[in-house]
Formats: structure tokens, C-alpha cells, sequence
């Protein structure tokens, strides 16, 4: 079944964020874009390279007003202890959603019940809270901010012009098609 247009439960978690503990729930991520970014487990190899990648690129998103949250099904503490032991993740800005219970994982539909971790998912959710794009990977292939940072741009381009759609490799500035008569068969 496609999460598409499914609306986010409503959610209570620990965050790691900015040196400190912080509660994150649903009432945060409304009125705004948002990424969660699922990965695995802290204290990995392949996710490390991932979440720094997305440190990198977490200004951009914040200029097209998208807050990035990872998630995994680590406590806060262990995101901290994380944070603390690698120069790598030290480098995170962006909230780092604990799930200990699997309810996120759960409700976004990448919980591996038998190992009690998530899948790779990132998963853009618009500002009145349901999922627009998403995509779930293998867990030993790690993915690329800048693509996610262009898939939240081409969703809130779309958002903003309903009667407008963006072809492969669309890039903000550049063409889009509008659907006609003749495109019909095409979308």
C-alpha cells in the first residue's frame, strides 16, 4: 500500500538537538516541510556517511524553510553518546529523533520488527502533516542529500503550482510541463 498522501500520526519523541534534550511531536512538523530521515542504528557505518551528508546540505534546506529530522530507534541518550564519540556526527545541526519503541518507524512503515531497527527511508511531509515523496532503500546502500534536497524542492514547486509537474531531473529555475489534453497518456 502507498504512504502517499497518508497524514502522519499523531507522535510524542525525544530529540537530541543543539547539545540538549528536547521534545519533538507532530504540532512541530505542521506548517512546515519536513524530511525524516530513518536510518538504522547509531554507532554504524554506512548511516554516518548519510547523516553527514545531510549536515552538509542542512543550510540549503533550511532556506527553502524544510527542517530535517533522523530518526532511529536509538534513545536520546545514545544519539548523545553518539554526538560525543564522533567528529562526524558532532557536525549534525538538525534534531535527532530517538524511537526506542518503533512507534515512528512504525507509523512511517519501516520498522524490521525482528531486528527492532528501521529501514533506510527518507519520507517529505508537507506542512499540513502527510507524506508527498518518499523512498525506502536496503540498508547496506546510503543515500544522497542532494537528490532529497531537490525531491523537497520539486514537491513544494508542485504544492505551489497545482497545474504544473516536474520532469526527471528537474532543478528549481528550470522548465516544467504543464498537463495538457495531449499529455494525458504521457503522466
Amino acid at each position: 500500500m502507498s504512504l502517499i498522501n497518508k497524514e502522519v500520526n499523531d507522535f510524542k519523541v525525544q530529540a537530541y538537538v543543539g547539545n540538549d534534550f528536547k521534545e519533538v511531536t507532530k504540532k512541530d512538523i505542521l506548517g512546515k516541510w519536513s524530511v525524516f530521515f530513518f536510518y538504522p542504528a547509531d554507532f554504524t557505518f554506512v548511516c554516518p556517511t548519510e547523516l553527514e551528508d545531510l549536515a552538509n546540505k542542512y543550510e540549503e534546506f533550511k532556506k527553502i524553510g524544510c527542517e530535517i529530522y533522523s530518526v532511529s530507534c536509538d534513545t536520546h541518550f545514545v544519539h548523545k553518546a553518539w554526538h560525543d564519540a564522533s567528529a562526524t556526527i558532532k557536525k549534525i545541526q538538525y534534531p535527532m529523533l530517538a524511537d526506542p519503541t518503533g512507534a515512528l518507524a512504525r507509523d512511517f512503515d519501516v520498522m524490521i520488527e525482528a531486528d527492532g531497527l528501521a529501514e533506510r527511508g527518507s519520507f517529505i511531509v508537507n506542512p499540513e502533516g502527510k507524506i508527498v515523496a518518499y523512498e525506502v532503500i536496503a540498508g547496506n546502500v546510503g543515500r544522497n542529500a542532494d537528490e532529497l534536497l531537490r525531491r523537497v524542492q520539486a514537491s513544494q514547486f508542485v504544492a505551489e503550482h497545482g497545474d504544473q509537474v516536474c520532469p526527471a531531473k528537474w532543478q528549481p529555475g528550470a522548465s516544467t510541463l504543464k498537463p495538457s489534453l495531449d499529455l494525458v497518456g504521457i503522466i
